[in-house]
């Protein structure tokens, strides 16, 4: 075999057409070998010789697409230092862009002994490795172009790539399940009628599952628990890992930009699947593990801010180096058009406090391809000072914990929330303006994939996750949640009813709140998982996405929600229609200059028809308001510096267990037309009830009304 010295960048295996470049990063290694597999389990190691600040490089001709490789590393075994070295163990390529099999979990992944934890383990990995593998980086996009849908236009749909697609109906069984499905006309008519702009998915990064999962027969399902930051997830390609999950993945993208729907990935660059010093030995932990690795004042052990192991050494040139390349791959070669940044606040933490303006913000900030995508930061983690919603830089939007529990505590009945409620209803001001961001930083959610579903946020007081196998001890104990009197599924219309009327209220609330809507998967067809809400590593029918054909067996909702479909459809088309709905600057709370409008833009009255004092906003009990948006106040300019005008809306909002009478407000227009009304069959009526200034409206017990004024 022939080995030319190749060079030492890009990093990963680099195929030109006549061979493939290989080039890898190792401070730690006095030697490192590149490990060349056959089909059959044989190996071919060639040396690398050649190093170039301290990466190891060799260009191999010949060697063609499809090829299976690894690394060996020789170096010190010292975990007192920690220092993992072993020669013994294959490693993947961090910068892998296919990876093939998965992990047959055994003492030989191992680095140490598991009767003796302080003892080397010289076990060969490879054969229960999973390898990495040479891609052919041509594809043919032909004339796709990314939508750059504006934040203010976005509606997004959070979705898992097997949970969304595994018992649709209308796609072959082959296809349910994988990256191919997700470009089907099944599922992309389904999102383009709900008016999904852009489809966010749960990692789709290779992942591992855990040791620990698989003997108990589960495992990770969400697959927050990376190895392979370059590599899309070969369990969800139909047809072949050696590659063809590249193209299938790009295959998805193309056909998801045709519909007008942007790709956002959720991506996981705070740890990976090596855990903590009892976890298997992988990739990084093999080539470098004090470079890579957060190591506490005693290096044997990890900093883990994460709650799984391991955190990534943010102030690591080289970790820095892997995630902004891994960001600018997925980006320029795969075509995605932004991220969601699981547990950010890691991300920030250079030391040991999260800082704002840690490297990794600046590296992102400055980077012309980064910079110019979707940044969503999840803002929070579990280490000390972890919580940081409303404090990442302003390029960046954030998950809005503080909508998501605001929201669920009025509706619930919780006391004094209705100052707070108000807030969040317009954008969250009190998080994003002081930093010169506008609404749309603030990412709204009243449900997500961890947590209760919608369905069962009604529908349980308590978690029940049995079967997760840790005697549901696992899972948030405060989820905010409410049964509506029964725990449970229930036989009794008064509670299925209320239900019903409850989760229209929070799908209503959320497309008609200032910021981004983002919906979980499933909740539009009222999906139950039966009350868990840590469903991680349920990989089945708990987590699968029910669709509308099967709900007459009572798995996707029943005939009691049948409708909601339809009204999370009309509530989405309300907001698109109307920009009053998605503002780009925040509310002024005064007549707006230069609208002629005499009018404030946003008013807040009584259920009286007073407008709003202190007094009424402190009221422990207050669980009612109305809430006048004058569409024709709009300060902001359109895309071509028009004035933008609107129809305006008064919103009726009664979060308490009575009916009660709201008074139409006097002098902000003399006659409205309902639209919306969750506390009816028909929540969108089409008889359009017509009131008068000055008239009573009655709001049956928690529920929404929504009038419309023509401009």
């Amino acid at each position: 075999m022939q080995v030319w010295p190749g060079q030492a960048y890009p990093l990963g295996a680099t195929y030109d057409g006549a061979g493939t470049n290989f080039a890898v990063f190792s401070e730690a290694a006095h030697r490192v070998e590149l490990c060349l597999l056959d089909d059959d389990g044989s190996e071919t190691a060639v040396e690398l010789r050649e190093t170039d600040a301290f990466v190891r490089h060799a260009y191999l001709p010949g060697v063609m697409p499809g090829q299976r490789y690894g690394f060996r590393v020789h170096g010190p075994y010292a975990p007192e230092r920690g220092l993992r070295c072993n020669s013994a163990k294959l490693l993947l390529d961090p910068y892998a862009r296919a990876i093939s099999g998965s992990v047959k979990w055994g003492e030989e992944v191992y680095g140490y002994r598991f009767g003796a934890p302080e003892e080397r383990n010289d076990l060969d990995s490879a054969p229960h490795m999973m390898t990495s593998v040479v891609v052919n980086p041509y594809f043919d996009w032909g004339d796709d172009r990314r939508p750059r849908t504006e934040y203010h236009h976005t509606v997004i749909y959070e979705a898992h790539v097997k949970g969304l697609t595994m018992r649709h109906p209308g796609l072959p069984e082959e296809l349910r399940g994988t990256y191919a499905a997700l470009a089907h006309p099944a599922i992309i008519e389904h999102l383009t009628a709900l008016g999904v702009t852009a489809l966010e998915l749960m990692p789709v990064h290779q992942f591992v599952n855990d040791h620990r999962l698989a003997d108990m027969d589960l495992s990770n399902y969400w697959g927050y628990n990376t190895i392979g930051f370059f590599a899309p997830h070969n369990a969800y390609a139909s047809w072949g890992d050696r590659g063809q999950q590249v193209l299938e993945f790009k295959s998805a993208v193309r056909a998801l930009h045709e519909a007008g729907i942007e790709v956002i990935l959720d991506v996981v660059y705070n740890h990976t699947a090596e855990g903590n010093h009892l976890g298997p030995t992988l990739s990084f932990k093999g080539l470098d593990n004090s470079s890579y690795y957060r190591l506490t004042d005693d290096p044997r052990y990890y900093m883990d801010t994460t709650g799984t192991g391991n955190s990534l050494l943010m102030r690591s040139p080289h970790v820095l180096q892997l995630i902004m390349d891994s960001l600018r791959y997925w980006v320029t070669e795969m075509h995605v058009d932004g991220f969601r940044f699981d547990l950010a606040a890691t991300l920030a933490r250079q030391f040991h406090e999260v800082d704002r303006l840690s490297s990794f913000f600046d590296l992102v900030q400055q980077d012309p391809v980064v910079s110019q995508v979707k940044l969503i930061a999840e803002p929070w983690d579990v280490g000390e000072g972890g919580y940081q919603v409303g404090n990442f830089p302003p390029l960046w939007t954030e998950w809005n914990g503080k909508y998501r529990d605001t929201v669920r505590d009025l509706w619930r009945g919780e006391p004094r929330t209705l100052a707070e409620f108000a807030s969040r209803l317009t954008g969250s001001s009190d998080l994003y303006q002081d930093d010169g961001r506008r609404p749309l930083a603030s990412i709204n959610f009243v449900t997500c994939h961890d947590g209760f579903t919608m369905r069962d946020l009604v529908s349980y007081n308590e978690k029940h996750n049995d079967a997760n196998g840790e005697d549901n001890r696992d899972g948030e104990s405060h989820n905010r949640s409410w049964n509506c009197g029964a725990e449970g599924d229930t036989d009794d219309p008064g509670v299925a009813a209320l239900r019903v009327r409850q989760m229209r209220n929070l799908i209503a609330t959320l497309m008609l709140s200032q910021g981004v809507p983002m919906l979980s998967h499933g909740d539009e067809f009222a999906r139950s998982q039966g009350g868990n809400n840590n469903a991680y590593c349920q990989d089945n029918e708990v987590s699968w996405v029910p669709w509308p054909s099967e709900e007459s067996s009572g798995e996707g909702g029943g005939e009691v929600f049948g409708d909601l479909l339809e009204f999370t459809r009309a509530m989405v088309w309300l907001r698109k229609d109307h920009p009053v709905f998605r503002r780009r600057r925040f509310f002024h709370g005064r007549p707006v200059e230069g609208t002629h409008d005499e009018l404030s833009d946003i008013a807040w009255f009584t259920p009286e028809g007073a407008e709003m004092v202190r007094r009424d906003w402190d009221s422990a009990q207050a669980g009612a308001l109305s809430v006048f948006l004058n569409g024709n106040a709009i300060s902001e300019p359109g895309a071509r510096g028009e004035r933008i005008s609107d129809d305006s809306f008064l919103l009726m909002v009664n979060a308490g267990a009575l009916p009660l009478e709201f008074v139409v407000p006097v002098n902000h227009g003399p006659e409205w037309q309902m639209v919306v009304d969750t506390g009816r069959d028909d929540a969108v009526p089409v008889d359009g009830v017509k009131v008068a200034a000055g008239e009573t409206v009655e709001l049956v017990d928690r529920s929404l009304v929504v009038f419309r004024r023509p401009a």
